[in-house]
């Protein structure tokens, strides 16, 4: 099966894009943890990029879908919130040439193949600054049934994934909120630090 176009994805409002930044994030941004420079990869319709601007920092969003792009545009400045937005794939990270503090990533990494979480974790490693944390909010093995291309997460699968030049500092049980469940997705919260 073809995935869809990252474009598609945004015809009409997914389930993820519940109009204001994942619980999960919130909590992270209030103890602190967001700081620096911030890279939310797959942005979406910008919430936690917009969280990120919202704390005075220097906030950059990437994602495929220029529809997605589009509406985050339109909520900065419906808020007054200055970040940027890149028409940009998260699988060449380096081509942006930026270091960053903080990387923010629900609901992206689930979705990869092994050549293109591959490419993807390199990117990482070369635009996060040593000592810099990688964020990561996704589907959970725990969560039942099935989800089309999304790779449902293990512990073990995450912790080889980022074996080399990563510390994994934690990976907790969490929630992602969706508009067609009120329980949500059992998700894991992963915290990395760049080393």
């Amino acid at each position: 099966m073809t995935p869809p176009e990252p474009n598609d994805l945004y015809l009409s409002p997914p389930p993820w894009d519940i109009g204001r930044p994942q619980p999960a994030f919130l909590a992270l941004a209030a103890a602190g943890a967001v700081r620096g420079r911030v890279l939310d990869v797959g942005c979406g319709t910008g919430e936690h990029t917009l969280m990120a601007a919202g704390l005075g920092l220097d906030a950059t969003g990437v994602d495929l879908a220029s529809r997605a792009l589009r509406a985050a545009e339109a909520k900065a400045r419906d808020r007054g919130r200055t970040a940027r937005f890149l028409h940009h794939d998260a699988r060449q990270l380096a081509d942006l040439q930026e270091p960053f503090d903080t990387v923010l990533d629900c609901g992206l990494f689930h979705i990869f193949d092994d050549d293109d979480r591959t490419a993807y974790i390199a990117g990482l490693r070369s635009v996060v600054r040593p000592g810099g944390r990688y964020f990561m909010l996704g589907f959970s093995d725990r969560q039942p049934g099935e989800w089309g291309r999304v790779r449902k997460l293990t512990r073990d699968e995450i912790e080889a994934s980022f074996a080399d030049g990563w510390r994994i500092d934690s990976i907790e049980p969490a929630t992602i909120d969706i508009t067609t469940d009120p329980d949500g997705i059992r998700a894991w919260l992963v915290a990395i630090t760049r080393i």
